[in-house]
C-alpha cells in the first residue's frame, strides 16, 4: 500500500511540476514578447549568432521544444532557410539545460543560513504569495505577467519537492534498486530516457523526474548519463510531429534536429562505453545528485554542439538527402504557420508581415485599375482580377489566423495590434474591391465606346493624382510606421472629398447642358463614388496607425476633432493639398 501511495504522490508531484513549468513558460514568453518580436530582424546566415540566439530564447521561455517547433514554422513560412535554422536548434538544446539547474536547488543540503536562503522550500512560498497577489490585485499587465512567472516557478518547485519526497522511501525498496540496475546497460538507459521524454514531450520534465529519483540515493552516475542522453533524443518527437504536413524544407528541419541528437548521442555514448569498459572509473558507481544530473545534461548538449557545429553543412546535406527533392522546387505553403501560435509575439509579427504584403498588393491593384481607365486591355483586367482574388484569400487567411491567435493568452500590446490588424486587412480588402469596381467601369466605358468628355477626363486626372498620393502615404504609414505620413492622410482625404463633390456637381451640370453622354455620365458618377471610398479607407488605415502608437484605436474620432477645430497642422496640410490638387 505504501508503494501505491508513493506512486500516487509521485504522479501528483509530476502533475504540479508540469503545470508549473507550463505556467512559468507562458509567463516568460509573454514577458519576453517584445524581445521575441525582434528575432526575425536579427536572423542572419551567421550560424554562431543563430546559436547564441537559440540558446537565449530557449532560456527565456524555458522550452527547447517550443523553440524548435517555431523553427519548423519559420522554415515552413519561408522566414528562414534550412542553413539558418541549424544554429537555432543547437542553441535551443543548450538553453533548455537552465531548467535542470533551477530544479536542482530542491536538493540543496546543509544547515548554514546562506544555504537555507537558497533552498526553494524557503523562498518558494514567498514567491507564491507575491505571485498570487500580483495576479489577483494588480491592474498592470506587466505585473500580472510577473506574478504568473513567480506562481509558475513556485508550483514547479512544490511539484519537484513532492516528487523528491515520494522518491525517498523507494531507497528502502529492493525492487526499485533492481530496476535501476537495468539502466547500467547504456542502451537500455538511452531507450528509457527517450521513451519517457517522448511521452511527456519535454526533456526538462523528464530530467526533473530523474532529479527527483536521484533523491533516493540509488541512481548512479553510470545509469544516469545514458538516460540523460536518451532524453535529448526523445524531445525530437515534438518537432517531428510538428513537421507533419509541412513543406519539404520544414520536414528537413525536424530531421536535422533528430540527426543532431542521434549523432551526438552515438559519439558520446561510444566514448562513455569506452571509459566504462577500458578505463573503469569508480565514480560511475557513485550516487548522482540533482546538480550532478544538471551538469551531465549541460555537458552533453555543450559537447554535442562543440563536436557537430563545425559540420553544420554536412548535417544540412544529410537532412536534404533524407527528405528527397530539389531545394529550389516551389511548394504550396501557408503564408501563416500555426506552429508560430505557440509564441504569440512572433505570430503577431508574422501576421503583420503578411498583412503588409496584402496591403502592397491592394495598392498595386488600385494602380492597375487606374491604368485601365487610361488604356483598357483584357489581359490587364485578368491580371487585376487575379490580384483581387489573392487579396480576398489573404484577408480570409490572416483574419482566421488572428482570431485563433486572439483566443490565446497574449500581451496587452499584442492584443491591441491584433485588433489593429483586423481593421487594416478589412480596409485594404475593401480598397482592392473598389479597384475592381473602377476597372469594371473602365471596361464598360471601353465596351460602349462612350468616352468621357475632355472636362471629365481632366477632372478624373486630378482626383487620380490625389488618390495616388494618399495611397502612397497610407502604405508608408502602415508598412514603415511613418507618423508624418499618417498625419497627412486625413487632410488629403478631406481634399479628395471636396474634389469628388465638385467634380460630381460639374458632371451634373454638363449633363443638363447636353455636353456629355448620359451613359458615360452615370458610369462616371459610380466611378467617383468608388474613388472617394478608396480615400475613406486610406483615412481609416492612417487613423489606426496613429491609434496603435497611442494605445487608443479610436484615433479616427481625434482626427475628426482636428478637422472640426481647425488644428493648425491640419489646416496647413489641407491648404497645401487644396492648391496642389485644384481643378483650375
Amino acid at each position: 500500500m505504501d508503494v501505491v501511495s508513493n506512486m500516487l504522490s509521485l504522479l501528483g508531484g509530476l502533475s504540479l511540476f508540469l503545470y508549473g513549468m507550463h505556467l512559468m513558460g507562458e509567463g516568460l514568453e509573454k514577458r519576453a514578447g517584445n524581445r521575441l518580436k525582434g528575432i526575425l530582424a536579427r536572423l542572419t546566415s551567421n550560424r554562431f549568432r543563430a546559436l547564441l540566439l537559440g540558446g537565449a530564447v530557449t532560456a527565456l521561455i524555458q522550452s527547447s521544444s517550443a523553440v524548435t517547433v517555431m523553427a519548423v514554422g519559420f522554415v515552413n513560412s519561408g522566414l528562414m532557410t534550412l542553413s539558418q535554422v541549424i544554429g537555432i536548434i543547437m542553441g535551443a538544446n543548450i538553453g533548455t539545460t537552465v531548467t535542470a539547474w533551477l530544479t536542482g536547488l530542491t536538493q540543496l543540503e546543509g544547515e548554514g543560513v546562506a544555504l537555507q536562503l537558497f533552498k526553494p522550500s524557503t523562498f518558494a512560498p514567498i514567491l507564491a504569495v507575491v505571485g498570487v497577489s500580483f495576479c489577483l490585485f494588480s491592474k498592470r499587465e506587466s505585473r500580472r505577467t510577473t506574478g504568473t512567472i513567480l506562481l509558475g516557478f513556485s508550483v514547479l518547485i512544490f511539484g519537484m519537492d513532492a516528487m523528491s519526497a515520494a522518491a525517498k522511501p523507494l531507497a528502502a525498496n529492493p525492487s526499485f534498486g533492481e530496476v535501476l540496475l537495468w539502466f547500467q546497460n547504456p542502451l537500455l538507459g538511452v531507450l528509457a530516457g527517450a521513451v519517457v521524454t517522448a511521452i511527456l514531450q519535454s526533456s526538462s520534465a523528464s530530467v526533473g523526474i530523474l532529479q527527483a529519483l536521484s533523491g533516493a540515493g540509488q541512481l548512479t552516475v553510470g545509469a544516469a548519463v545514458p538516460i540523460v542522453m536518451g532524453q535529448n533524443i526523445g524531445t525530437c518527437v515534438t518537432t517531428l510531429l510538428s513537421a507533419v504536413g509541412a513543406t519539404r524544407n520544414a520536414k528537413r528541419t525536424a530531421i536535422l534536429h533528430l540527426y543532431f541528437n542521434l549523432i551526438g548521442t552515438a559519439i558520446l555514448l561510444t566514448a562513455f562505453w569506452l571509459v566504462r569498459s577500458f578505463l573503469f572509473v569508480s565514480v560511475m558507481e557513485q550516487p548522482i545528485s540533482a546538480f550532478g544530473i544538471a551538469l551531465v545534461h549541460t555537458l552533453f548538449n555543450v559537447l554535442c554542439t562543440a563536436i557537430l557545429f563545425p559540420f553544420s553543412s554536412l548535417l544540412e546535406r544529410l537532412a536534404v538527402r533524407t527528405v528527397a527533392g530539389e531545394s529550389a522546387e516551389r511548394e504550396a505553403q501557408s503564408v501563416l504557420d500555426e506552429r508560430l501560435l505557440a509564441a504569440p509575439a512572433l505570430a503577431v509579427a508574422r501576421s503583420r508581415a503578411v498583412a503588409e504584403e496584402m496591403a502592397r498588393l491592394s495598392v498595386e491593384n488600385v494602380r492597375e485599375a487606374f491604368g485601365l481607365l487610361r488604356d483598357f486591355s483584357p489581359s490587364r483586367m485578368e491580371r487585376l482580377e487575379e490580384g483581387e482574388r489573392r487579396v480576398d484569400r489573404m484577408e480570409d487567411e490572416i483574419g482566421s489566423y488572428l482570431i485563433a491567435l486572439g483566443s490565446r493568452t497574449v500581451a496587452e500590446q499584442d492584443s491591441l495590434e491584433i485588433t489593429a490588424l483586423l481593421h487594416w486587412i478589412g480596409d485594404f480588402e475593401r480598397i482592392s474591391d473598389h479597384a475592381l469596381n473602377v476597372a469594371e467601369a473602365a471596361g464598360e466605358l471601353a465596351a460602349k465606346g462612350s468616352g468621357l468628355s475632355e472636362e471629365a477626363t481632366k477632372d478624373l486626372g486630378v482626383i487620380l493624382a490625389a488618390l495616388e498620393e494618399i495611397l502612397t502615404l497610407s502604405l508608408r504609414a502602415f508598412c514603415e510606421g511613418e507618423r508624418e505620413a499618417a498625419w497627412r492622410v486625413e487632410p488629403l482625404e478631406h481634399v479628395i472629398d471636396g474634389l469628388e463633390r465638385e467634380i460630381r456637381a460639374a458632371g451634373i451640370e454638363r449633363l443638363r447642358n447636353n455636353r456629355c453622354n448620359i451613359d458615360a455620365s452615370f458610369l462616371f458618377s459610380d466611378l467617383l463614388g468608388d474613388l472617394e471610398r478608396i480615400g475613406d479607407h486610406c483615412s481609416n488605415v492612417a487613423s489606426v496607425c496613429l491609434g496603435l502608437s497611442t494605445g487608443d484605436l479610436r484615433a479616427h474620432e481625434f482626427l475628426q476633432h482636428r478637422r472640426i477645430s481647425a488644428d493648425s497642422d491640419f489646416e496647413g496640410f489641407y491648404k497645401d493639398y487644396r492648391v496642389k490638387y485644384s481643378r483650375a
